[in-house]
C-alpha cells in the first residue's frame, strides 16, 4: 500500500472552501490502494495530521496534538509526525495538495514537493505561479492571439501618485471596469467600478490582497468553463455555463459560495462551433502555461457578438459539491471517484 499525503486548509483566504475540497477528495480517495495522511494548514501556518475526515469537516483537526512536518531531504521524502517527544517518520508516495489561493496554488508548495522529490498532483511550480498572477496569465494569453479583455496593471507602489494612476486606467479603459488582485482566488477582493471615486475605492481594496492589481473592460456575456485534465496528452471536458443570482452584481465569492440561487449548467445551449472553440483555446492556454495534471478555464461569450474571450485559469478548481471541475468531467461518465484517481497517476507520471 502507497502513502499518499493529502494537504488542505493553508494560510489564503480560501482556507475554508480547501477545507470542503479536501473533503470531497478524502472521501473519494481509494483506501484499498493508499494509507491517507491527511495533513490540514491552519491560517497561521501551522501543519497538523488530522485524526479523520471528520475531523476535517468539524475544523476539530485544528486542536490536534500531533504536528505535521515534511521534509525538504529528497533522499527521505519524509513527513515527520510530531507528539510530544515522539517524532514518526512516514515515507511519502504521493502528494495530493488542495490548497487554494496564495501559499498553495501559486508555485511556493509545488516548490517543497520538488525540493523533497515527492510526486504531486497538479501543475509544476512555473504553471502555478504564472497561472495565479492573473496579470501574467493574461501576457501569456496575449501571445497566443486569443481574445481576452482589455486591461492595465497598477502596482501599490504607484498609489502615491493616485491621480496619474485613475487617469491611466481612464485613457485605456471606459467604466464600468472590474479591479482584482492579482494574486487572489474566488473572487476575493474583486470589486465592480463604475466611476473615478469608484475606482479609487476598489483600488485600495484590492490592495489589502496584494500589491500588483489588475484592472480589466467589463466583458457583457454568458460565463463559461471548461476542465482540462492531462500532461503531455491533454483532454477537455464539455462546456459549463455559471448563472449567478439575480441579486449578484457579478459571480464573487459570496455568489460562489453563499448564495442558494447561483446555480450550474452542464452542456448549456451555445451557437454552433462555440464548445468547440472554447475547448481548443482552453487546451492552447493549458499547454502555454506549462501545465499539467488539471485546471479549469474560464470564459465569456459577449453579448451581441457572441465572441469567446479568455477570462482566468485556475489551477486548483475546487472540489465542492457545486463546483464545476469534477462536475464537467462527471457529466462526461468520469465519477468523482475515477477523477481522483486519474489526478493521482497523472502525478505519478508527471514528465
Amino acid at each position: 500500500m502507497k502513502n499518499l499525503m493529502l494537504i488542505f486548509g493553508g494560510q489564503s483566504s480560501e482556507h475554508e472552501v480547501s477545507c470542503v475540497s479536501a473533503t470531497t477528495i478524502a472521501k473519494a480517495i481509494d483506501r484499498e490502494k493508499y494509507q491517507v495522511y491527511l495533513v490540514g494548514i491552519t491560517k497561521e501556518g501551522k501543519w497538523l495530521l488530522a485524526d479523520s475526515v471528520e475531523h476535517m469537516q468539524t475544523g476539530e483537526w485544528r486542536d490536534s496534538k500531533k504536528q505535521a512536518v515534511l521534509s525538504p531531504d529528497a533522499t527521505g521524502k519524509e513527513l515527520l509526525i510530531l507528539q510530544g517527544e515522539s517524532v514518526e517518520r512516514v515515507k511519502i508516495d504521493v502528494a495530493f495538495p488542495v490548497l487554494h489561493g496564495l501559499y498553495g496554488e501559486d508555485g511556493t508548495i509545488q516548490g517543497l514537493f520538488e525540493l523533497a522529490k515527492i510526486p504531486y498532483v497538479g501543475c509544476g511550480v512555473l504553471a502555478s505561479a504564472v497561472s495565479m498572477d492573473k496579470v501574467y496569465t493574461k501576457n501569456i494569453v496575449d501571445k497566443l492571439g486569443i481574445t481576452q479583455a482589455q486591461f492595465v496593471d497598477v502596482r501599490k507602489e504607484q498609489f502615491a501618485d493616485m491621480e496619474a494612476v485613475l487617469n491611466r486606467v481612464e485613457e485605456k479603459l471606459s467604466y464600468p471596469v472590474f479591479v482584482k488582485p492579482s494574486n487572489a482566488g474566488s473572487s476575493c477582493g474583486v470589486t465592480k467600478a463604475e466611476d473615478r471615486n469608484a475606482l479609487k475605492n476598489s483600488l485600495l481594496l484590492a490592495a489589502e490582497h496584494d500589491n500588483k492589481i489588475l484592472v480589466e473592460e467589463t466583458i457583457v456575456g454568458r460565463e463559461l468553463e471548461c476542465a482540462v485534465l492531462g500532461n503531455e496528452e491533454i483532454d477537455a471536458s464539455g462546456v459549463g455555463e455559471i448563472l449567478a443570482a439575480e441579486d449578484a452584481a457579478f459571480y464573487d465569492y459570496d455568489a460562489k459560495y453563499n448564495n442558494a440561487e447561483s446555480k450550474t449548467v452542464i452542456g448549456p445551449d451555445l451557437p454552433e462551433g462555440k464548445e468547440e472553440e472554447i475547448r481548443s483555446c482552453a487546451k492552447q492556454i493549458f499547454k502555454a502555461v506549462d501545465g499539467r495534471g488539471l485546471a479549469r478555464v474560464d470564459f465569456f461569450m459577449e453579448n451581441g457578438t457572441n465572441r469567446i474571450v479568455f477570462n482566468e485559469l485556475n489551477t486548483l478548481p475546487g472540489f465542492t459539491s457545486i463546483s464545476m471541475y469534477p462536475m464537467l468531467w462527471g457529466a462526461k461518465g468520469l465519477s468523482i471517484e475515477k477523477l481522483v484517481q486519474k489526478l493521482i497517476d497523472l502525478a505519478k507520471c508527471r514528465g
